[in-house]
């Protein structure tokens, strides 16, 4: 009986140890072993060497960092004014710049003190301009000689600089299209005027004016546009010194096109003047020079075939009687 006692405790004298993960079991894998409480365990990776991985990560005494300061107004306030110098500049040059209408030559459509805008980007693409369009152009031969010109003060000088005033030094006028290249204009008596042999309804001639002026210092007369360049005048007919009083300058009256500065295209100032300015509809009829020549061309055409097929028929009835004779 002592036997079986010491047989069931395997030879062991003390008591049985549970194996640890130093023992190896015959023919079964390790098994990991669970920590006991209290050991010290590594941080996992990524958790910043605190137990919440979710917390920023913040100095070496665990203070948050500071935010980044914001530039000044002030400080970014001369870039902000170089960029829209820089924009001004640009738009001025190429876009669209003002002018301000100093007499009353295009009265009523522009009063004196006006301020208008002027499509400068058209002509960059090669467009130049068309009858009835109002333009504004660099004086071709001393139109403005005698002319009176005020003294800009310091602040209209930088405006007209970046495009917003119109500059005291450049000399430009401003004038309506009436021919362009191969264009024949003639005033005859009160008019009306005529463009290529058509008649023009002018409503925009200021009221009590005439189309033409009976006067021997240009309002009678009848000129042919050249290539290259226009033929102008002011809506306020009696009073605008145009291309019919410069008829013995050195262009004959006529602004070549690579003076225009470009087309007014909207009366932007004073507010209660604001108005765009259209082509009037009396421009809309054929006024091309080419025209008439076309329908004499068409003309034409029936009374050389009609004379053809008589001098044919001819040909043939003396060819036949001389076979007969």
């Amino acid at each position: 009986m002592g036997d079986l006692a010491v047989g069931a405790r395997s030879g062991h004298e003390g008591p049985e140890e549970r194996p640890g993960r130093s023992e190896e079991r015959p023919g079964r894998p390790e098994e990991p072993v669970p920590p006991a409480a209290g050991d010290d365990v590594p941080p996992a990776e990524g958790s910043g060497g605190h137990g919440g991985g979710d917390e920023p990560a913040g100095d070496a005494d665990g203070a948050a960092p500071a935010p980044k300061k914001q530039r000044s107004f002030w400080k970014e306030l001369p870039l902000l004014i170089g960029i829209a110098l820089v924009l001004a500049l640009l738009i001025k040059t190429f876009l669209v710049q003002a002018f301000s209408i100093p007499s009353d030559s295009m009265q009523n459509t522009l009063q004196q003190g006006d301020r208008v805008l002027v499509d400068k980007l058209t002509p960059w693409f090669g467009s130049e301009p068309e009858r009835g369009e109002v333009v504004v152009f660099h004086d071709p031969d001393k139109w403005l000689a005698g002319e009176p010109t005020s003294e800009p003060n310091v602040l209209q000088t930088a405006l007209s600089w970046i495009g917003l005033m119109p500059s005291a030094e450049e000399k430009d006028l401003i004038k309506r299209v009436i021919g362009v290249g191969g264009d024949t204009v003639e005033c005859k008596d009160t008019g009306p005027l005529r463009v290529n042999g058509k008649a023009l309804n002018e409503p925009y001639v200021y009221p009590g004016n005439t189309p033409c002026s009976m006067d021997d210092g240009g309002g009678q007369f009848k000129v042919k546009v050249p290539e290259g360049k226009i033929w102008v005048m002011g809506d306020h007919r009696q009073n605008s010194l145009d291309s019919r009083y410069h008829q013995q300058d050195e262009h004959k009256g006529f602004v070549p096109v690579g003076n225009v500065v470009g087309r007014a295209v909207v009366v932007a100032w004073p507010p209660t003047r604001w108005s765009t300015l259209p082509v009037p509809d009396t421009f809309d009829q054929n006024l091309s020079a080419a025209a008439p020549g076309a329908l004499g061309l068409a003309g034409a055409v029936p009374l050389v075939l009609w004379r053809r097929r008589r001098l044919t028929a001819g040909d043939t009835r003396v060819s036949g009687s001389r076979t007969a004779g």
